[in-house]
């Protein structure tokens, strides 16, 4: 299907510099642009690619000023990473979609299904399973006795769903990803370690995305809970009765242990880790590999480990890297000294 520049501006409200007719099937990144392609252009290191770019159309900020003419026609708009997303959603929205259940899949005869579900080979749908309307389970997905999953959800292959845990409306669970495995609770005794029971639940709320191979653990008692508009990375870790709050979005290899609790609209580069027991505080922006280990107001942005503002970590920084001449200036102060003293 095409889309002609002057339609597309219409979509996002920009404005069309060059031929409004000017037709695309498909996106392509600027720097390796195609006629017939969309690009967009929103970080200032790629403006170079501007001018010889091949695609038909790129979006670019309003405030983009050009240093010569571009071949391509440009749709000047507010915020052109933002509109080129929409335009994805509309997009990946156009494609045609599954329904109906593969003969080879298994669904229980005491399990609701909802209107245009699509449940592919090999997924397993186990006793009590509510499934919403115009649900996607695609093959080998397990998901155990009395979920729920709501309507308009996406669970991608090999995904486990284990039993009784929750899932709201508009959730993505990308492949491989456990949800509802038992919390890692184990008391020491003079034989060993005595498993603890885990016999809560995960409770997932509406329009969350949880990335591949991402693992939120079941509740000892009650419920592990992520937020509505919570975004998860791949290799995420969501220890047993967490509570990831609202809109919250978390970088790969992230780990939460059991009871943190995080609060909305935080922001969570790689590998940051929080110790368990631990409050952190509204609009909290933690840096790659911040290790959390007390609790945090909120309102902040931290980095490091343990953490600290980012002011004071990169002036650490500097000294640190001195440290081998500041050590070599030690050991010869300290042989001056004894010279000193011999004296």
């Amino acid at each position: 299907m095409e889309f002609t520049a002057k339609q597309i501006a219409e979509l996002i409200g920009g404005r069309v510099e060059g031929n409004e007719q000017a037709a695309v099937h498909t996106f392509s990144k600027i720097e390796e642009g195609v006629e017939g392609a969309i690009s967009f252009l929103s970080n200032p290191k790629y403006t170079h690619y501007l001018y010889d770019t091949q695609s038909s159309i790129v979006l670019v900020n309003e405030d983009v000023v050009l240093e010569k003419p571009v071949k391509t026609t440009l749709i000047r708009v507010k915020n052109a990473y933002e509109s080129v997303a929409k335009l994805l959603q509309i997009y990946e929205s156009m494609k045609p979609k599954k329904t109906g259940i593969d003969p080879l899949a298994f669904v229980s005869s005491k399990a609701t299904i909802g209107k245009d579900v699509y449940i592919g080979a090999f997924v397993c749908i186990g006793d009590g399973v509510v499934i919403g309307d115009n649900t996607m389970i695609y093959p080998h997905a397990f998901v155990g006795d009395d979920v729920k999953i709501g309507t308009g959800c996406i669970i991608y292959p090999n995904v486990t769903i284990y039993h009784g845990c929750q899932i709201g409306n508009n959730v993505t669970v990308h492949a491989g990803s456990v949800i509802g495995a038992d919390g890692f609770g184990f008391a020491p005794t003079q034989e060993g370690y005595e498993k603890i029971p885990q016999i809560g639940i995960v409770v997932i709320e509406d329009n969350v995305e949880i990335g591949a191979n991402t693992c939120i653990d079941r509740s000892t008692m009650g419920q592990t809970i992520i937020r509505k508009g919570v975004k998860l990375d791949n290799l995420v870790q969501i220890a047993h009765n967490c509570e990831v709050g609202e809109n919250t979005v978390m970088s790969a290899q992230v780990g939460l242990a059991g009871s943190s609790k995080v609060g909305q609209w935080c922001m969570f580069g790689g590998q940051v880790g929080l110790a368990g027991h631990l409050t952190v505080g509204d609009r909290t922006f933690l840096g790659g590999q911040s290790g959390v280990n007390s609790n945090i107001k909120g309102d902040v942005q931290l980095i490091g480990s343990p953490v600290m503002d980012p002011k004071s970590f990169f002036k650490c920084q500097v000294v640190f890297r001195k440290l081998p001449d500041m050590y070599r200036e030690l050991n010869e102060l300290k042989k001056e000294i004894e010279e000193l003293k011999k004296k």
